[in-house]
């Protein structure tokens, strides 16, 4: 195993893979079954050349021949439906007006439970030991009786259905019977407070609201009854509030004749019908992270996102039938939604709900020992508290079944991969994921038949038409710039709720440059035709008038043992002859008992300049007891910039921990 980190950067021409599939991993995989069907049958490109040539061939024909690709991808994940005889695409005078498969019919959970029905479907545990386990007929079951209570409640096509739920299997079942009825699902997290939750569901006026009593989580009660009430009795839309026993067995509910258990709510022994919609029906409404103002909500439609999950599950993942994915999520992010689509090529989805490192490190691990996960989801947050604990998988587990693991959140960096390949299984795929909420889906991910290159996502996703360009909208190779895509895609969104002439929509993605869609990531292509992440680009540090992505700089502050977690921002401040420039401030998290020394200070500028530029080098350096960050785990390096820069701070119910913000302001070091 080689570090590519070799003092000139990720992109080193003389990189050495990680891992690389053999001739036999990459015939056998689902990709190479889709790429011999589509030259077949579509006019795919033939497989004559290296993995690499042939990869570059199928991703360039697939962005070229939308209609073809995926047209393809419908035939070859077997997608239940009326295909209709209307065209694959209709484009409109603007990217953002384009329609996929007009005249389609489909529906979500029909595609989602056609496995048969004695395969394993469902897989669940929490910290405190409970274990469920469900197969597709039973799933099928109890998603019929859910539905039939929420026929019975008025609930059609387009009506709007909340979970305020943890990652448990009646969350899975109360959106498959959503969606079996062309209705609409939306969900949050339980750890989310009443006003952000209020932020989000009092925006979309649901009719019925699913959720707990309480949970649990690193050994401690949460109860939820009160914010139940409160928001049954706030949002007026609500008609129903089922409440699903999870804290206690028979939670008590009062008298507040809104309330009911889920028992009392669902209507059994009935036969289960999906309602088939247009393709670009609305599915689901997500949420964007809310920490620069109020959460847009943005609407997912039925077939977009049933595509684009099918796709990056069984090509981009290699998943099949009798797998076992497993992410680490809640209900609260993007990739539960992505999780669950799992269901739809065969696979068993494994959910846990608690923390993943109560009473220890070894939780989920011994969970993907015991029930044979093939693709473990997690986060770098994650794995670089597994390296910092120094707790190595591959020292207690055999894992015989893991073939991969994704990685998605923030950028992950290549002390990472390594940890990864060095101290959880030297024989997978690390597939490092982006995209987004704002897609449902990715831009750039794991690619089966390709090398894993430290610090490097694989490549863009089939069919999306990623390219990097400057800020003149000229594109760039092998070197920093921004992420747009420059052709339509399946699960672009519908659009924004209550946004009715797409104006907000617009203004999101299609402003920066007319036409095309930018993500607001500053990336990079390297010589090997992965890509880099360097952050967010409303974070992109602007020193003397240099954009520098903050995972340049994360990146090499990892490699220090002593920092636990760093974050990076930009400080306007005036020079001596009063003109305006940026500085770089870094603040860390350091081991408990270490303190912020000068040696240590040295050791960091040190690291950070030996292997970036001099203007990576921080002004200043400050040790904070803890960073702020949202409840997906992601740190909000923005609310620190508008701290420091003396702006105000919107919306904090978004965060985990709002208090951490107290840290940065008025420090004595920065005036």
């Amino acid at each position: 195993m080689t570090s590519i980190d070799d003092g000139r950067g990720p992109f080193a021409q003389n990189a050495l893979p990680l891992w690389t599939p053999t001739a036999e991993h990459i015939h056998s995989t689902n990709l190479t079954g889709f790429a011999t069907l589509a030259a077949a049958r579509y006019g795919g490109p033939l497989l004559s050349g290296s993995p690499a040539e042939n990869y570059r061939e199928l991703w360039a024909w697939s962005t070229a021949r939308p209609e073809d690709f995926w047209s393809a991808l419908w035939e070859f994940a077997q997608v239940r439906g009326e295909r209709g005889n209307g065209p694959v695409l209709s484009t409109g005078t603007r990217l953002q007006d384009s329609r996929w498969f007009p005249g389609t019919r489909l529906n979500y959970a029909e595609n989602l439970l056609a496995a048969d029905d004695d395969a394993l479907a469902i897989c669940f545990a929490n910290e405190s030991g409970q274990r469920v386990l469900c197969s597709f007929g039973e799933l099928r079951d109890r998603v019929a009786a859910v539905a039939a209570g929420l026929a019975a409640a008025g609930i059609g096509v387009g009506d709007v259905v909340a979970g305020y739920l943890p990652n448990v299997p009646e969350a899975v079942i109360a959106m498959l019977a959503t969606s079996s009825l062309g209705a609409v699902w939306t969900s949050t997290s339980p750890d989310f407070g009443l006003d952000s939750v209020l932020d989000r569901f009092g925006q979309v006026a649901p009719k019925v609201l699913f959720a707990v009593d309480g949970y649990e989580y690193a050994g401690k009660r949460q109860t939820c009854l009160p914010v139940v009430q409160a928001l049954t009795a706030q949002i007026q839309s609500i008609t129903r509030t089922i409440v699903i026993p999870y804290l206690d067995a028979a939670p008590e509910l009062g008298d507040n004749p809104g309330l009911m258990l889920l028992d009392d709510f669902v209507v059994a022994d009935q036969p289960l019908h999906f309602q088939r919609v247009p393709f670009a029906a609305p599915l689901f409404i997500l949420y964007s992270s809310g920490t620069t103002g109020r959460p847009k909500c943005i609407v997912h439609g039925v077939g977009g996102s049933l595509l684009q999950h099918l796709k990056e599950h069984l090509l981009h993942a290699d998943l099949r039938p009798q797998d076992r994915l497993f992410y680490f999520t809640t209900c609260g992010w993007m990739m539960w939604n992505w999780l669950v689509s799992g269901l739809a090529s065969g696979a068993a989805v494994v959910l846990f709900d608690g923390s993943p490192l109560h009473p220890g490190a070894q939780v989920l691990w011994q969970l993907a020992e015991e029930w044979g996960v093939t693709h473990f989801g997690t986060s770098p947050r994650y794995l670089a508290a597994l390296s910092r604990s120094r707790y190595h998988p591959n020292q207690h587990w055999r894992l015989p079944a893991l073939r991969s693991v994704l990685s998605t959140g923030s950028p992950l960096s290549p002390v990472l991969f390594e940890f990864v390949y060095r101290h959880i299984k030297a024989d997978l795929q690390l597939a490092s994921i982006s995209g987004g909420t704002d897609i449902l889906s990715c831009f750039c991910l794991g690619v089966p038949w390709l090398p894993v290159y430290s610090g490097q996502l694989q490549g863009p996703g089939l069919g999306m038409a990623v390219e990097v360009w400057d800020d003149s909208g000229q594109r760039l190779r092998n070197a920093p710039g921004e992420l747009v895509c420059t052709r339509p895609f399946p699960s672009m969104p519908i659009g924004f709720w209550n946004d009715p002439d797409g104006s907000r929509y617009h203004a999101a993605y299609f402003a920066r440059f007319e036409g095309v869609w930018h993500h607001g990531d500053r990336v990079s292509e390297t010589e090997q035709a992965g890509y880099v992440f360097l952050g967010r680009s409303d974070a992109v540090l602007n020193p003397g008038g240099v954009r520098i992505g903050t995972a340049e700089i994360y990146r090499q502050v990892e490699k220090l043992d002593q920092v636990l977690e760093s974050l990076a921002i930009g400080q306007t401040f005036s020079k001596a002859n009063g003109i305006q420039d940026e500085r770089v401030v870094l603040f860390v998290r350091l081991r408990e008992g270490l303190v912020l020394d000068a040696s240590l200070q040295t050791a960091i500028r040190q690291v950070i300049g030996a292997n970036t530029t001099p203007r990576h080098v921080p002004a200043r350096i400050i040790a904070v007891p803890d960073l702020p960050r949202t409840r997906s785990g992601k740190v909000v390096e923005l609310a620190v910039k508008q701290i420091v820069n003396g702006l105000p701070v919107d919306n904090l119910q978004s965060l985990e921990n709002p208090a951490a913000l107290n840290y940065f302001r008025d420090l004595p070091q920065l005036r």
